[in-house]
């Protein structure tokens, strides 16, 4: 395609992959360029990784893409939470990339528990180590200087979104937008500011921390020629892609971890235990939100297993109930002590059986999100997004246990393409990408191992 009909160029800063891509005038996405994101040394429950080599394989990545384009406005979409700490002379990383699926801040959840219901009513979230400011307390005690740093002014802390903004800017822009911000613990959802009562709470200083600027309308010159046009999390760019604003659509994105979400109305409430998201801020500072289900580490869980060989048939074999979430089950949950588990041992099973166990497991967690929301408000259909969603078993168990029709998005790359929607100032996408799943067998089975399982789990819950 000749290079005037592109719109933009979108970077997607994944946990596993570093992926860009450009948008053409029909509002399609192509010439994606990925690459493996640095390897994420995990050591107990701390996930660390090296934010230069990041960094440097973000530049790679978005420089060969635009190699197709020129100079075209950027969007940026994130992984949410994963954080840093650098020096602001050098630019130089003083502490390593620490992902969102760190669980360090499990400590300053127990600390703060008694201030559970005050985070919860000034956030929309519930108080869990995933989150910035957790996180980010227990390095200030085990570091104190880099607290001290941080006051001077010597050192600068943020998420990858406001550490590669400034970075290309030459350090003259600390941001964020106020969709990242919102998933720190440390932003007021009705006001979308810095909270200076939950900075007292963490111990984390406001004034260490960056601009809240809106998700869209940004305007924002880099040195490399581009100019920032939007920025935002990673599930709120591929919500934006998949279902625009309708609050009748549920996106369910299966990758690296997975999530369930649909936009509320205004004034709608999320569902108790539910996460309240800012999907994002437009450019008259309206904040846009959702509620928000998640699953944790669901790629972590089926790595070692050939769950590609897994169909529907061997679904609903056996009686053998399952969590897949390693490290610990997320909303409307959050039990640290409720992670992958088997009801009866699998020891005995081949790899292929303890794949598909797993499968259906992630079905059922996913099912009974759905059954949440459209208990809430009537659901009109379920888009299907992320790398796994391409697992036919997956699309046949959800297709089965779904309270409505269920189609998968095409375009796979969702946060990206929502990215480069956001950074041309375009609507989402018509979803003419979107295929309904056709039911290829239904003796009911599965249906009726997920009502068993849901006693199986309740029980487990209330333990």
């Amino acid at each position: 395609m000749a290079t005037s009909t592109f719109l933009a160029v979108a970077l997607d800063l994944g946990t596993t992959a570093i992926k860009a891509g450009l948008l053409d005038e029909s509002g399609n996405l192509g010439g994606i360029v990925s690459r493996p994101a640095p390897e994420v040394a995990v050591n107990g429950g701390r996930y660390e990784s090296d934010a230069l080599a990041y960094a440097q394989v973000a530049e790679q990545v978005l420089g060969e893409c635009r190699v197709l384009a020129g100079v075209l406005p950027l969007g940026l979409c994130s992984q949410r939470s994963s954080f840093l700490i650098w020096d602001r002379a050098t630019g130089q990383p003083v502490s390593p990339l620490i992902s969102w699926q760190d669980n360090r801040g499990a400590a300053s959840c127990e600390a703060l528990r008694q201030e559970e219901g005050v985070i919860r009513e000034l956030t929309g979230l519930r108080l869990a180590p995933y989150y910035f400011a957790p996180k980010l307390r227990v390095v200030f005690a085990e570091r104190p200087e880099l607290r001290a740093g941080l006051e001077r002014g010597e050192l600068l802390a943020g998420m990858l979104d406001t550490f590669l903004i400034w970075r290309w800017s030459g350090g003259r822009h600390f941001v964020t937008d106020a969709s990242m911000a919102a998933r720190t613990l440390l932003m007021a959802m009705r006001s979308q500011r810095w909270s200076p009562t939950l900075c007292d709470l963490f111990g984390i200083p406001l004034s260490v921390l960056p601009e809240i600027k809106p998700s869209l309308g940004l305007n924002l010159p880099l040195d490399n020629g581009l100019t920032l046009k939007a920025s935002m999390g990673d599930q709120s760019a591929a919500l934006m892609a998949s279902v625009g604003g309708n609050s009748r659509d549920v996106l369910v994105n299966l990758g690296t971890g997975g999530f369930a979400m649909r936009y509320l109305e205004e004034g709608e409430a999320a569902l108790a235990g539910y996460l309240l998201t800012l999907v994002y801020q437009d450019s008259r500072s309206h904040g846009h939100v959702a509620m928000e289900g998640t699953l944790n580490s669901l790629a972590t869980a089926l790595a070692p297993y050939p769950v590609g060989e897994c169909g529907s048939a061997d679904f609903a074999r056996d009686e053998i109930f399952c969590l897949a979430e390693p490290s610990g089950l997320g909303a409307p949950y959050f039990r640290n002590d409720l992670g992958m588990r088997f009801s009866a041992p699998v020891g005995h099973l081949s790899q292929h059986r303890v794949g598909c166990l797993l499968l259906e497991g992630i079905v059922f967690r996913v099912a009974r999100m759905l059954e949440d929301f459209h208990r809430a408000a009537p659901i009109g259909r379920v888009l299907l997004s992320g790398g796994l969603s391409e697992l036919v078993a997956l699309q046949q168990g959800i297709v089965q246990c779904a309270p409505c029709e269920v189609l998968r998005l095409e375009q796979k790359d969702s946060s990206l393409h929502g990215a480069a929607l956001a950074a041309a100032g375009m609507e989402s996408a018509q979803r003419s990408g979107a295929v309904k799943i056709q039911l290829e067998r239904n003796d009911h089975a599965l249906e009726e191992k997920y009502r068993r399982w849901k006693d199986w789990f309740d029980a487990l819950l209330a333990e």
